[in-house]
């Protein structure tokens, strides 16, 4: 006899969120930064971001130095920027002392900050394309580029990346006396290292199907989020302190605030790819007007002091704005130092721009941003 087959139960399926541990020692997250992503299957449904694991007390040891000596803990907190860095804390000291700038001095910072975000956005061009997955070629494209900058910031400064060049008044010494052939060669280079960039990555297909329409913020969003600099502009914001509060000599300067259209990965990308050819033609009319002339004022003291007063000074570093609040008491260091991180605001919205897409889409949203951990944690 044979037994009829008996009917098969019907199982209910539970899914169930898994939780993925992202960092801080992992390559995609550009330093020892780390976040939690909640996933469901391949889909992200939640970020939670942990930082302060390079934070070493910055702002409170500069309290503790005199206003020189505070320079040297600003090249280390953006030190892929070291030169905007410096300029916000020595404008800074120089808006409480009452100190006047000489114009060579102007006009040699202005260079070197505009050749300092080419070097920082060479960087991100190369990190991203990796984190993008165009494998090692982008990197090797801009190391190649960004060490023809720096080659020549140790020439000036006498170091790669930790510069301490500027000082309150002015500049530490003068720039070598083949400064304007060397800057002209340098941007010869950075001209064509731009294009090659322009061919193998905003042409690439594959590059344009992974980063356009992933990780949208929108203007309102980025506004909210205290978001600044290349990333909310990307989002059709046109806010660049060097236009909208003009230091230095850029009031004086021809150049154009460059914004996108859509949000996204790939506008956030690209707005630096074109604010680099802006930051060649900001070098080229800064080395037609540079003449010769001081470097410091005539009369600078051995130890600066400042009246008491408290003040605020806010720049365009290639991050966005680089802002520093300073307190004075009397003397010849701060009383109080608070450093604007661009990349701590920027990092905030990085949730909203990272939910409901794939796993691998959040590290391109994180890469997007452009962090540097150490401006971060300070």
């Amino acid at each position: 006899m044979v037994a009829s087959p008996q009917a098969t139960p019907e199982h209910e399926f539970e899914t169930q969120d898994l939780l993925i541990n992202v960092g801080p020692q992992h390559p995609s997250t550009h330093g020892v930064f780390r976040m939690v992503l909640t996933i469901d299957g391949e889909v992200v449904k939640d970020v939670v971001p942990y930082i302060g694991y390079l934070h070493r007390g910055a702002e409170k040891l500069c309290e503790t130095m005199d206003f020189r000596q505070g320079i040297g803990f600003m090249d280390r907190t953006e030190y892929l920027a070291a030169h905007n860095a410096e300029l916000s804390y020595v404008m800074a000291v120089e808006a409480l002392a009452g100190l006047e700038v000489p114009e060579r001095a102007q006009w040699i910072r202005t260079i070197l900050c505009e050749l300092n975000r080419l070097s920082s956005h060479f960087m991100f061009l190369g990190a991203f394309g990796i984190d993008v997955g165009v494998f090692g070629t982008p990197f090797i494209y801009a190391w190649r580029e960004r060490e023809a900058i720096i080659d020549l910031f140790e020439e000036i400064s006498g170091d790669r990346m930790m510069y301490a060049y500027f000082r309150p008044g002015g500049l530490a010494w003068d720039v070598p006396l083949n400064f304007k052939e060397r800057v002209r060669e340098v941007l010869k280079s950075t001209r064509q290292g731009i294009r090659d960039f322009d061919e193998l990555l905003t042409q690439n297909e594959i590059f344009r199907a992974r980063t356009e329409g992933i990780g949208y913020i929108s203007a309102e969003d980025a506004i909210d989020w205290g978001m600044s600099g290349p990333s909310i502009r990307a989002s059709g914001v046109p806010l660049d302190v060097r236009r909208d509060e003009p230091y230095l000599k850029y009031a004086e300067l021809d150049f154009d605030v460059i914004v996108g259209e859509n949000g996204d990965v790939f506008d956030r990308y690209y707005c630096r790819m074109l604010e680099m050819h802006e930051s060649v033609k900001i070098i080229e009319q800064c080395l037609e007007r540079l003449q010769p002339g001081l470097i410091v004022p005539d009369k600078m003291p051995r130890m600066l002091r400042a009246a008491p007063g408290e003040v605020y000074i806010r720049t365009e570093a290639p991050r966005g704005e680089y802002g520093i609040y300073m307190v004075s008491k009397g003397g010849n260091r701060p009383y109080r130092l608070k450093v604007r991180s661009a990349c701590l605001s920027n990092l905030q919205a990085l949730r909203q721009m990272s939910v409901d897409q794939y796993i691998a889409d959040a590290i391109i949203v994180l890469g997007s941003i452009d962090i540097v951990l150490s401006e971060v944690d300070r």
